[in-house]
């Protein structure tokens, strides 16, 4: 019998680092581990995501703004660290789990100055700022890709290829059928992605469904994730165009839209990539974030196992809305009514896989944590 542990799991506000940390929350606890979450105020905000979990607020600044900025992060930083350390001696944590951002770093840095052993999983294909900052500290480090900029040669012992956790009800997905779609009926389309639902795509989507024929886009159903500030402009849009659509800053329930999703549109984005693995044809929009092009690096390898990625030069050519609109108007006029092909499924393990992922655990929220007794 595995004896009962604690661990803290460490991330930012978003859902990129939030929802990788849930489905790992909610394996521990399955295994009968106490789990605590260390996360800034948007982080402990999601609904139904840490159900259970104790959870916890730390101050964490985030790094710019000039010397006055730098200060100001600094002693937040510092504080969230006393913080920690307090909360570690109470629980007595054996790992501490950084998922990125800037609410995980107070908690790391306690870790190291406590001898507390320290992961850190990065969902994307270049090492995050505050991840690439703890690399040369922590004990191990668990990617997604099998290929991640931005990595030491002296940290390549610690590397360890994991994949992206994901939620077991999403998981369960991969054994259900391509939702039927009938000759005239309901074409479902799921718009989402990036930090509680990204811009570009608020900006492009409604405009570029409304290029599709009448006669198509009559028969769309829209779930669009939007942000706070996007909402009502996404929501107006969809009215003008005369198009049915349910717009919201976060998506309770996302199995179940993924469930019957006849397409998913969204960026170039790991964490709602490794969602998507099911089955559902996808448009990926790629996306400038962290100084690079972080998105194009993943979206090239989960091309291969079924998704479409928008080609910027296209883009460029026809104008964004035009390019990323739905994949009902790119068909001849003899294919529009037809049944999209159905896609490979997409291994969330191994970054990309064109077969289907095993049985068992291997899908699952599976940062391998035998070595601190999980």
């Amino acid at each position: 019998m595995t004896q009962s542990r604690s661990y803290v799991l460490a991330a930012g506000g978003t859902g990129g680092h939030m929802v990788p940390a849930a489905a790992l929350a909610a394996e521990l606890a399955e295994r009968g581990h106490h789990v605590a979450l260390v996360s800034d105020d948007r982080g402990v905000r999601f609904p139904g995501l840490f159900e259970g979990v104790e959870t916890h607020v730390l101050p964490a600044g985030r790094l710019g703004g000039g010397p006055l900025g730098y200060l100001r992060a600094a002693s937040r930083i510092m504080t969230g660290r006393s913080m920690a350390l307090r909360l570690y001696k109470e629980i007595q944590p054996a790992a501490v789990i950084g998922f990125g951002g800037y609410p995980a770093l107070p908690a790391l840095l306690a870790a190291f100055r406590a001898g507390v052993p320290t992961v850190i999983h990065e969902q994307n294909a270049v090492l995050g700022r505050v991840n690439r900052f703890v690399a040369g500290r922590v004990d191990a480090i668990a990617t997604s890709y099998d290929q991640v900029d931005r990595v030491k040669p002296g940290w390549q012992a610690r590397i360890h290829l994991v994949g992206n956790p994901v939620r077991e009800a999403v998981l369960n997905l991969r054994n259900r059928p391509y939702p039927l779609l009938e000759e005239d009926g309901i074409f479902r389309v799921l718009v989402t992605g990036g930090s509680q639902g990204a811009t570009v795509l608020s900006q492009v989507v409604p405009d570029g469904l409304a290029l599709l024929p009448v006669h198509f886009r009559r028969r769309l159903q829209v779930t669009h994730q939007a942000r706070v500030e996007d909402i009502e402009t996404v929501r107006a849009k969809y009215q003008n165009h005369g198009i049915p659509a349910d717009v919201s800053t976060y998506i309770t329930d996302m199995a179940d839209v993924l469930a019957w999703s006849h397409i998913v549109i969204a960026p170039g984005d790991p964490g709602a990539a490794a969602q998507r693995h099911r089955r559902s044809p996808d448009r990926q929009c790629p996306r400038d974030h962290c100084g690079r092009r972080r998105a194009d690096h993943p979206a090239a390898r989960l091309h291969r196992g079924g998704t479409r990625q928008a080609d910027p030069e296209a883009r460029a050519r026809h104008g964004r809305a035009r390019e990323c609109r739905g994949a009902g108007a790119q068909r001849g006029p003899s294919q529009r009514h037809a049944r999209p092909r159905r896609s490979r499924r997409i291994h969330p393990r191994a970054g990309g896989s064109d077969r289907d992922p095993p049985r068992g655990n291997a899908g699952k929220a599976s940062v391998r944590m035998s070595e601190f007794g999980a």
